[in-house]
């Protein structure tokens, strides 16, 4: 097959919003706009969290988690879990399930394996990036996060089409990279309702550039990614070193420095990773 044929196929149908996604993405989805409604309360969240076993007990874990329960103090409900993390991480949440619910239907074991490695890659780069923005960066922890979750979301998507074109995961990474990644992706975003500066986060990554020490919330994701010790099976990015060789990178961070903070951190990130692996 002409992979870069089929990658500009695709790329044009997400480009036009015609997208296929399994059927419980679509619900999802509806949820996801419910709890970016400003006028979404935590009444409300409680109400559509509690209508989704799956979730609801995703929102329990992630209260309990050590990156949200500093006071040591565990609940059990979804009521007061809904109270102690916000909507903000809520969406996050919502966020985490469409992602993983895109890839459902593959059954070739080739593709399931890409799928659960790409979401490693993603649930480690989403947990670093939220320790990044809180500690280091100073955006907001919470939209970090978010970015993180959605940052492979086309990849996740092409993968989830793997099956109706047999050969598409064949030929070299920099494929993906340079004819599909940016239009798929922007496409999935925007079928997804994701905010103007995570998309522009994400696109930044698209790029390959960051500072060092970073400074906003492309320059987080981006950190994040290259620190994820597992790495994205589509591709390398422009730029882009190995987990090992990104876990010297090291500059002042106040009276500290970042590799300090990732030592100190190292507990919250690993809770973070797990239960975002649940």
């Amino acid at each position: 097959m002409d992979r870069l044929a089929t990658f500009k196929t695709i790329a044009a149908q997400a480009s036009c919003g015609e997208l296929t996604f399994p059927a419980n993405v679509e619900a999802s989805v509806r949820l996801q706009q419910a709890l970016m409604d400003p006028d979404c309360h935590a009444d409300v969240a409680t109400r559509l969290i509690q209508a989704d076993p799956l979730l609801a007990a995703r929102t329990v874990a992630i209260a309990n988690s050590v990156a949200y329960n500093r006071s040591g103090t565990e609940i059990s409900g979804v009521r007061s879990a809904v109270q102690r993390l916000g909507v903000r991480t809520l969406q996050s949440l919502v966020a985490a399930v469409i992602v993983r619910q895109i890839g459902s239907r593959a059954t070739d074991p080739v593709v399931r394996e890409h799928m659960q490695r790409l979401w490693e890659h993603t649930a480690h780069t989403a947990a670093l990036a939220q320790v990044i923005a809180r500690r280091v960066t100073h955006v907001d922890p919470d939209t970090a996060l978010f970015a993180g979750i959605v940052h492979e979301v086309g990849g996740f998507y092409l993968l989830s089409r793997a099956e109706d074109y047999p050969g598409i995961l064949d030929g070299e990474p920099e494929e993906w990279t340079d004819h599909g990644e940016i239009e798929i992706g922007r496409g999935v975003l925007a079928k997804l309702v994701v905010p103007e500066s995570v998309m522009a986060a994400v696109e930044s990554m698209w790029g390959g550039m960051r500072a060092l020490p970073p400074e906003d919330l492309g320059d987080t994701l981006l950190l994040a990614d290259d620190l994820a010790p597992v790495p994205s099976p589509l591709h390398t990015r422009p730029g882009t070193i190995t987990p090992a060789a990104a876990r010297t990178i090291d500059f002042a961070i106040g009276d500290g420095t970042f590799d300090a903070i990732l030592r100190e951190s190292a507990d919250e990130v690993e809770s973070l990773y797990a239960v975002l692996m649940l």
